[in-house]
């Protein structure tokens, strides 16, 4: 969101705000300037913790109860877009004033052809900074668009979170690869909405299991796709993340990519973080795309790397033995 279209669309009126009642801005990232609202009535909603704790030590409020306006952020997937749409719909009432902003590159196009679809009267459309922002008075939305859970091979998934159709190709390499016993104290970092966090807690010998995922509704998810009364779940960002007592090994499928740009910086940032909650002994299993160059980081790290398994595409790697700076 770029703080000069919202800027614009509230001087031209093409979105009004009441004169009193809170505006609900839904999802944001730490990215994103919303000093064109007002601070002591905008209230952030953000699953994403990083995000979330961005704004919250900005000094926002993060809950609420009821709006009279929202600012819907578009995401990149179309189904959470729509039900992000009809979440806002719910929080405002009818007549409630919703506005949508995305870059063009979030699909913003599409969700314009869905709302008029609808059969909602919007207002001008405000193009800046290569994206877009529309606002319509609140009515009632389409039934299917509102966020319905997924069972997919015996786990439930939301629209949004990572591979919500299924178990991802890296997470199944990784998996394939890790031994059939594991230590007591394990850590799946990013562990998204669990595939890897219930085959883990399957292994004899682990009595706990660290469950770490900044993603709110994955992590909601977790919780109902692991049962094991092993497990710890975590709301938290995986990068900054310290265990009470250090791990025997970690496990995780690390995300290269921070909103739409790749980011090595960001993979690396997971390996620092499992090398930082490990035992001097301990282990780290990961899949990586093999185009991504973390084998220099992990060999300065770790005093043993080798590649255990992966494909054409991916690479799963063990590293063992964190190197302690003296």
């Amino acid at each position: 969101m770029e703080a000069a279209r919202l800027e614009l669309a509230l001087d031209s009126g093409a979105w009004i705000l009441p004169p009193a009642g809170d505006v609900a801005v839904m999802r944001p990232r730490a990215v994103d300037d919303l000093s064109a609202l007002p601070k002591s009535r905008t209230v952030v909603l953000s699953g994403f913790r990083p995000d979330h704790d961005h704004f919250l030590e900005q000094g926002y409020r993060v809950e609420g109860r009821a709006y009279c306006a929202v600012l819907v952020c578009l995401p990149r997937a179309k189904a959470e877009a729509l039900a992000m749409l009809a979440a806002a719909v719910a929080m405002t009432g009818n007549g409630g004033r919703i506005a949508v902003d995305g870059q063009k590159t979030d699909g913003f196009d599409g969700i314009l052809k869905e709302l008029r679809g609808a059969g909602l009267e919007l207002g001008e459309v405000v193009s800046k900074a290569h994206g877009k922002l529309v606002s319509f008075l609140a009515a009632p939305l389409p039934s299917s668009w509102a966020a319905v859970d997924t069972k997919v091979e015996g786990f439930t998934t939301r629209p949004g979170v990572f591979s919500a159709d299924g178990p991802d190709k890296g997470s199944q390499l990784l998996l394939a690869a890790l031994p059939a016993d594991l230590p007591a104290r394990v850590a799946d970092l990013g562990a998204g909405w669990g595939y890897l966090s219930r085959a883990i807690l399957q292994r004899p010998g682990v009595k706990r299991l660290d469950v770490v995922e900044a993603e709110k509704a994955a992590l909601d998810c977790a919780r109902m796709n692991v049962t094991n009364p092993h497990a710890a779940f975590h709301w938290a960002d995986a990068t900054t993340f310290r265990p009470e007592r250090p791990w025997n090994v970690v496990v995780m499928n690390p995300p290269f990519h921070t909103a739409r740009a790749p980011d090595l910086a960001l993979g690396v940032a997971f390996i620092r973080a499992a090398h930082r909650g490990l035992l001097p002994d301990g282990m780290l299993y990961m899949v990586a795309n093999r185009h991504l160059p973390y084998e220099p980081v992990l060999k300065a790290l770790f005093r043993q790397v080798e590649e255990i398994g992966g494909d054409g595409a991916f690479r799963v790697s063990r590293a063992a033995y964190p190197i302690r700076s003296k």
